[in-house]
Parts: structure tokens; C-alpha cells; sequence
């Protein structure tokens, strides 16, 4: 039994897994499938294979250094201990950043669904929402982990089970590409394909919740295994039933092709899609206020550090979320939202590699981490220079 006032390890694997992918697949695959099919058409589909890669080496590098995940202070204590303290604040500012501005981002994304009943406001709902989540974190790990097992389930089964119902429809002709792709063209996808691989790296934020540290490496596996699966599942058979002219000029993609099978497709996505951005909202709220909490403790900021007898960080929760719902009061803009929050991941995504790099020094551990660290060091470069 765990004192009052500290962490309470509830959560199993299934908890961390549902944690990683709740926090992964979000909004960005109801989204990027028609940005991506615009610019670079049935090549987009080697774009996902790419990030998938690239995406897959960041986690494993952190995979393999999962035995410095002892404490809350997890990323920290890895930072530090590799790059240095003056590294590790910066790297884990910035990690703050992303995640605040994720949980933003994926507000402003539910308000963006729930605009297509008609709902007028949806600022407030917005905010609303993040304030509902944030109750329910401070009432407890328990409660919080049960809910995203349930939402990452519930989203999860419908787009497997779309992605197969496509499958006969698929037709050969329409992977063949109709106009010529440029260079840009296919550098730009894979900018904008690698948004919806973010938030897995949340399965390892809750240590001291776990009831089993050691199965923060499997979880981590196993969210990137689910996630690649399901990415290039869908995307085969999305592109291959609907034809990626089609999805390119389609706001709802995953719409446009469960069209194909049923009437009224696009009221069956929408609550798909807004309980995805559930199950990633109540993820990234989460792994925000540990990290924050974490951060202040180490630092003995008053208050923010302290954990409730629930063994929850209730001032870290509304901090953070505060800050959230404060920034959609200056941006409700979905895209502006998240490309600041993916640009503020990636930089510590590449410190992940490294970190790898120069702790397990077998060579198959160092051709993963390089290749993590070189792709994605790439991927942000390109971005400012198009």
C-alpha cells in the first residue's frame, strides 16, 4: 500500500500500452492521409513507410535506455546524466512545450469535429474539456487509466475494422501515380506524416505508477507495433479503394472512404474522430503533469510539486492544463497549434538517440539510434528550409 501523498502504482502493461497509442493516435490520421495524398499521391504511401522507420528507431533508442526510468524524473535523470544539466532543463522545457501546446492542439481538434453537428462555441467546449480531463486525472491514476483504456479501444477496433472493410475494394490501378511527383512535393509529406507519430514516448512518463518499471520497454514496443500497423494499413486501404485524387481534395479522407460502404459515413468518423482526440487529450494531460510535476520537485518549485493523498499531481494538472486552455484563448487554429508542438518534439526525440547512442554501444543499438537521430535531425532541418 502506498503512502499518502505519493504515486500510486496502478498501472499494468495494457494501462501503458493504451497510454502510448491513446497519446499517438490522435487527430492526425483523420487529417494528414488527404494532405499527404495532395502533395505526393499513392507515393504518399512511402512517406508513411519512411516516418514509420524513423519514427520506429526514436523508439527504440528510447526502448533501450528504458532502464534509466527509475524515478519521475525519467527524461531528466536521462538528460542529465548523458548531456548535463544545462542540457537536460532546455531539452525538457522544450519537451514541456510540446506537450502543453499538444494538449491545445488536440482541444482545438475536438472542436473542429464537434463543429460538424452544427455546434456553434466550440472555444467553450473546448476548454470545457480540458477542464473536464483534468478532473478526472485528479481524482486519480486509477480512474484516468481506466478511461483511456476504454476510449484507446474504442477508437482503435473501428479503424482496423474500416481498413479491412476497404480491402475488396481496393483497385491496383489507383497506386499508380497519374502526375509526376517533385522532390519538395515529397519532402513536404513527410514533414507533415511524421505529426500523427508523435506521443508515444507517454508510455514511459508515468514510472512510479507502474507497477512494473521493467515493462515500460515492452509497452513501448508494443504502442509502435500497433501504431505502424494500423498507419499503413489504413493508408493502403484508403489510397487503394478511393484513389488518392480523391483523398487529396477530401477534408475527411477516412470519411471519403467509409463512404464507399456506407450512407451518413461522415457522422460515424466524426465520433470516431472525437474519441480519438479524447483518448490523446486525457494522454497528453497526463504525461504533461508528471513531467511538470517531476521538473518541480527536482527543482523545489512550492505547490506544483506537491501530490494530493490520491497520489495525484492536482497543481501540476491545473497548471498545465490552465496554460492549455489559456493558449486557445490566443490560437484556436489547429494547424498553427500542432506545428509548434511537433517541432518542440522532435529536438528531444533526436537527444533520445544520442542518449542511446552512448549508452548501449552494441552495433545493432547504434545503427538503430543513429538512423533515429539522423532521420529526424533531417525531417526538422527540412522543415525551415521549405
Amino acid at each position: 500500500m502506498a503512502e499518502a501523498g505519493t504515486y500510486k502504482r496502478s498501472l499494468g502493461l495494457f494501462e501503458l500500452v493504451s497510454l502510448g497509442v491513446g497519446g499517438t493516435i490522435g487527430s492526425g490520421i483523420f487529417v494528414v492521409p488527404g494532405v499527404a495524398a495532395k502533395l505526393s499521391g499513392p507515393w504518399s504511401l512511402l512517406a508513411w513507410l519512411i516516418v514509420a522507420i524513423s519514427a520506429s528507431c526514436v523508439l527504440l533508442s528510447l526502448a533501450y535506455v528504458s532502464f534509466r526510468f527509475t524515478s519521475s524524473n525519467g527524461f531528466y535523470s536521462l538528460f542529465s546524466s548523458v548531456f548535463g544539466a544545462r542540457f537536460a532543463v532546455p531539452l525538457i522545457i522544450l519537451y514541456l512545450i510540446s506537450s502543453v501546446f499538444g494538449v491545445s492542439t488536440i482541444a482545438a481538434g475536438i472542436g473542429q469535429y464537434i463543429s460538424y453537428f452544427g455546434i456553434s462555441n466550440v472555444l467553450l467546449i473546448e476548454i470545457a474539456i480540458i477542464g473536464a480531463f483534468c478532473w478526472l486525472n485528479i481524482s486519480g491514476i486509477s480512474l484516468a487509466g481506466m478511461t483511456e483504456n476504454i476510449l484507446t479501444t474504442l477508437k482503435i477496433i473501428p479503424l482496423v475494422i474500416l481498413a479491412f472493410l476497404l480491402i475488396p475494394s481496393i483497385k491496383v490501378d489507383n497506386f499508380v501515380p497519374r502526375t509526376p511527383v517533385t522532390y519538395t512535393g515529397f519532402l513536404a509529406t513527410i514533414i507533415i506524416v511524421y505529426w500523427p507519430f508523435t506521443g508515444f514516448e507517454i508510455s514511459a512518463i508515468p514510472v512510479e505508477e507502474t507497477r512494473d518499471p521493467k515493462q515500460i520497454r515492452r509497452s513501448l514496443i508494443l504502442v509502435m507495433g500497433i501504431v505502424v500497423s494500423v498507419y499503413l494499413l489504413l493508408n493502403v486501404s484508403l489510397i487503394g479503394s478511393v484513389g488518392a485524387e480523391a483523398l487529396a481534395v477530401s477534408p475527411a479522407p477516412i470519411a471519403t472512404a467509409a463512404g464507399i460502404l456506407f450512407d451518413r459515413s461522415g457522422t460515424f468518423v466524426a465520433i470516431i474522430g472525437i474519441v480519438a482526440m479524447l483518448s490523446a487529450i486525457n494522454a497528453y494531460i497526463i504525461g504533461t503533469s508528471r513531467i511538470l510535476q517531476s521538473m518541480s520537485a527536482r527543482f523545489s518549485i512550492p505547490k506544483i510539486q506537491d501530490l494530493t493523498p490520491r497520489g495525484t499531481p492536482a497543481s501540476a494538472l491545473i497548471a498545465g492544463c490552465t496554460i492549455s486552455g489559456a493558449l486557445l484563448l490566443f490560437s484556436n487554429h489547429f494547424d498553427q497549434l500542432a506545428t509548434i508542438s511537433v517541432l518542440t518534439t522532435l529536438i528531444p526525440y533526436i537527444f533520445f538517440c544520442f542518449a542511446s547512442w552512448v549508452l548501449v554501444t552494441d552495433t545493432r543499438s547504434r545503427l538503430v539510434s543513429a538512423t533515429g537521430a539522423i532521420s529526424t535531425a533531417a525531417i526538422l532541418i527540412i522543415y525551415f528550409i521549405i
